[in-house]
């Protein structure tokens, strides 16, 4: 049954972001008074095979414009007349454009076509976290929650914290948001400096001097963390620690040899025993148990804590909740150029970096959560747009490169460029896709 539930919250999830992402060319296409031949959920045909196995589960022709679900369930498109992509190529444009074809139209509305499942997707990823801010409100740590400490990342340790310090006052005042440690009007104040509390001792730790300058260099502001006692949250199906019979509510009290109270000091213990089978102890009902876990090679179990931090949250009228639901919004973006660049430079592996829907299933879980459903989904809506700004032919970035190369040079590349272009970027993308796919085979295969 869970299975089901990961399938259908997947479906639902992708069916309304690609259906969306294709209104936004569908609304452009038609506005400029452009021929769309189909509008379709899903393709009705063998991707990247126009021609294989043509069919649909539904379709209705209406002032035109075929609107159907396709069989393949794996996307989804707009037939835009006079447009070369995974549904037309060179030889079917071979005649005189008409003036209702995509290619008679001038340079900038076909990029404003190209950029309108994009833009679509943006406006969606922000309408859905401004409601979620507007309906939940913000939670916040308050100071008095962070009593177990902190932990400093390697900026935090070079202004002198050490894990486990407490922050009692910034610039010799006591705070009430644990995030006033971090906020842009103390980092860029003069003179700015912590009183910390370390084995029973105070401590006035000063801010060095241009240290806002080494943390938008870092492109890290969490310096400093409160440090987070935890039980086990949701366990996600099929991984290494439901494999074991993990529970929601067990509390981890070791890994190895190594005591556990921390989140913190798991990830450091995962992280030591990876790639092993591992004995986990744990507290069940009261009772001690071991569990033998086989940790990834990444330092994971598979699953989310459940803090034991007690948030409060204020609430915001539906105006005010918009600049946040830009930010947030547009922070699953930073965070996803950030991770790319990671894989280039390689710092990061791509086979445990990128996702396919088996991935994206179990996050969604195995049980109905509509909150987890609609932050999970303008996550995904914010990642769609990113990844198809992105310069790869075949997706909405490549036509807009194009485009963009068409507008400066005051000329087009021809046909059969952008014919061998689109092929090649098929290419690339149904190598990424198998690659997500299979991601489990190329792991087991990599070991």
């Amino acid at each position: 049954m869970e299975t089901l539930i990961m399938i259908g919250n997947l479906l639902l999830g992708l069916s309304l972001l690609v259906g969306l992402h294709e209104f936004g060319h569908f609304a452009a296409a038609k506005y400029f008074k452009i021929r769309v031949d189909k509008f379709y959920i899903f393709f009705d045909f063998l991707f990247p095979l126009p021609n294989v196995l043509n069919f649909a589960l539904l379709k209705k022709k209406v002032g035109g414009t075929e609107y159907g679900i396709g069989w393949f369930p794996l996307g989804g498109y707009v037939a835009i007349h006079g447009m070369i992509d995974e549904t037309q190529d060179a030889e079917s444009l071979a005649a005189e454009p008409q003036p209702d074809e995509f290619r008679a139209k001038p340079a900038w509305q076909r990029l404003i076509v190209m950029l309108g499942g994009i833009i679509m997707n943006v406006i969606t990823g922000i309408v859905v976290f401004t409601l979620l801010t507007y309906i939940q409100g913000e939670s916040y740590l308050p100071a008095a929650e962070a009593r177990y400490g902190i932990v400093p990342n390697g900026l935090g340790r070079e202004i002198g914290f050490r894990t486990g310090d407490k922050i009692v006052k910034i610039n010799g005042r006591p705070f009430t948001e644990f995030d006033e440690v971090r906020s842009p009007d103390f980092l860029l104040g003069d003179n700015s400096f912590y009183t910390i509390e370390r084995d029973g001792k105070l401590l006035d730790l000063n801010l060095p001097s241009r240290f806002m300058d080494k943390l938008t260099a870092n492109g890290d502001s969490l310096f400093v963390a409160p440090r987070v006692p935890f039980v086990v949250g949701r366990v996600v199906s099929g991984q290494p620690a439901a494999d074991a019979g993990l529970k929601a509510g067990d509390k981890l009290v070791r890994i190895g040899e190594q005591p556990i109270q921390y989140f913190d000091e798991l990830q450091k213990a995962l992280l030591a025993q990876a790639g092993k089978p591992t004995a986990v102890g744990i507290v069940r009902d009261g009772q001690p148990q071991t569990l033998t876990v086989k940790v990834t090679s990444a330092g994971k179990m598979g699953f989310e804590p459940k803090p034991l931090l007690h948030y409060s949250t204020r609430h915001f009228s539906l105006l005010e909740s918009v600049p946040l639901g830009i930010k947030n919004a547009f922070g699953i973006i930073a965070v996803q150029a950030k991770a790319i660049t990671k894989i280039f430079k390689g710092q990061a592996s791509a086979v445990d970096s990128l996702g396919g829907p088996v991935e994206i299933a179990q996050q969604y879980g195995g049980q109905w959560d509509w909150l987890r459903f609609w932050v999970l989904t303008g996550s995904l809506s914010m990642v769609l747009a990113f990844m198809n700004l992105l310069p790869i032919p075949a997706l909405d970035g490549g036509h807009v490169l194009f485009l963009l190369y068409e507008m400066i040079a005051g000329r087009k590349p021809s046909d059969k460029f952008l014919e061998n272009a689109q092929k090649v970027g098929t290419l690339m993308i149904m190598a990424l896709m198998v690659f997500v796919l299979f991601k489990p085979l190329i792991k087991v295969f990599l070991k």
